[in-house]
């Protein structure tokens, strides 16, 4: 979600779609949605009015300062599971929806990325074993960068977890699917936010970083 205009969608659309879909659970991804960079509370109340359950991060969280304490006593936000010990915040959260448990994992992928954390295979391992027997849904927020590594954790996690969603790329793909052992799989779910622009920044910006 990128900004005013993605909140704005969010808030005109999930209403009617989580009636038309009988949605149980929406998870979006959230580390733009404060003017394109980090989180606030104001922000994030928004989304969590419009019906969204969970917000996961991802390497833009921390880009507003009172995300940070944001970040760290909401339980309904998630950033990504591989930062160091002692980040503020979980890698990890699982909510009761019904009958049924449902955890959601965040994980930061590291090619490309700045800064490189922990290796996001073994991180997601680690809150694998951590969740054993907690919850019959698992779905995993991969932001990365490379798709290689969004498609490499899906294989990686084949069987294991039930979805494997990419974001951070912005772009949505078409290699939905749904592989040997169940997990669905999706290397990057786009983004909600301007069209005509460069990922969801004035394509303006964008254009002068690249040229100058």
């Amino acid at each position: 979600i990128i900004g005013r205009p993605g909140r704005r969608l969010v808030q005109g659309l999930l209403p009617g779609l989580r009636a038309e879909l009988q949605l149980d659970f929406v998870v979006a991804n959230a580390e733009n949605i404060a003017a394109g960079n980090g989180i606030t509370a104001d922000c994030a109340g928004e989304m969590f009015d419009a019906g969204v359950n969970v917000l996961t991060g991802g390497n833009h969280i921390w880009d507003k300062e009172e995300g940070v304490a944001v970040v760290d006593r909401d339980e309904r936000i998630v950033r990504p599971v591989n930062y160091p010990p002692g980040t503020p915040g979980r890698g990890l959260g699982v909510y009761s929806v019904g009958e049924h448990r449902v955890a959601v994992i965040s994980v930061l992928g590291r090619i490309f990325m700045n800064p490189p954390l922990d290796c996001p295979f073994r991180a997601v391992d680690g809150a694998l074993a951590k969740l054993a027997g907690q919850a019959g849904v698992v779905l995993v927020d991969m932001h990365a960068e490379a798709t290689s590594e969004k498609i490499a954790l899906s294989w990686h996690l084949d069987g294991r977890v039930s979805a494997v969603l990419g974001t951070h790329t912005h772009v949505p793909t078409a290699d939905e699917r749904i592989l040997p052992r169940g997990t669905a799989a999706l290397t990057d779910v786009g983004m909600t936010g301007p069209r005509d622009s460069v990922i969801g920044v004035r394509k303006e910006l964008a254009l002068r970083r690249m040229l100058g």
